[in-house]
């Protein structure tokens, strides 16, 4: 059975720091972009981060630069987004996602790619 497993989400308060994790099963990340997303009530999903689980590279959009970082585990197939000095703004679900496409490099366009794995959504609320 292949499926992605997000978990770590929760209550913090403003300035706090959460681990979310992404699980693999079924397959293995060898060479993969996997990509994190979220969506906030009332507001569409916003891809946040996305790394190379080959190659290593990363990319985060302006709203999450310098405060989250995303990394992988190859051992345990999983990718983490580490959220340090959450802010309100942050309350949302949190998905990630994973397609075998291979890329060396990673720009936003890693937020348009056509996913072939989801997780289940894992919620984060930041309390101000």
């Amino acid at each position: 059975d292949v499926q992605l497993q997000a978990s770590g989400g929760g209550l913090v308060q403003a300035g706090g720091s959460l681990r979310l994790s992404c699980a693999a099963s079924g397959f293995t990340l060898d060479d993969f972009v996997m990509a994190w997303f979220r969506q906030a009530p009332g507001k569409e999903r916003e891809g946040i981060s996305c790394i190379s689980t080959r190659h290593g590279s990363t990319y985060y959009t302006d709203s999450v630069k310098g405060r989250f970082t995303i990394s992988n585990d190859v051992a345990k197939n999983t990718v983490y987004l580490q959220m340090s000095n959450l802010k309100p703004e942050d309350t949302a679900a949190y998905y990630c996602a994973a397609d075998d496409t291979g890329w060396p490099n990673l720009d936003d366009a890693c937020f348009r790619i056509l996913y072939d794995y989801w997780s289940q959504g894992t919620l984060v609320t930041v309390s101000s």
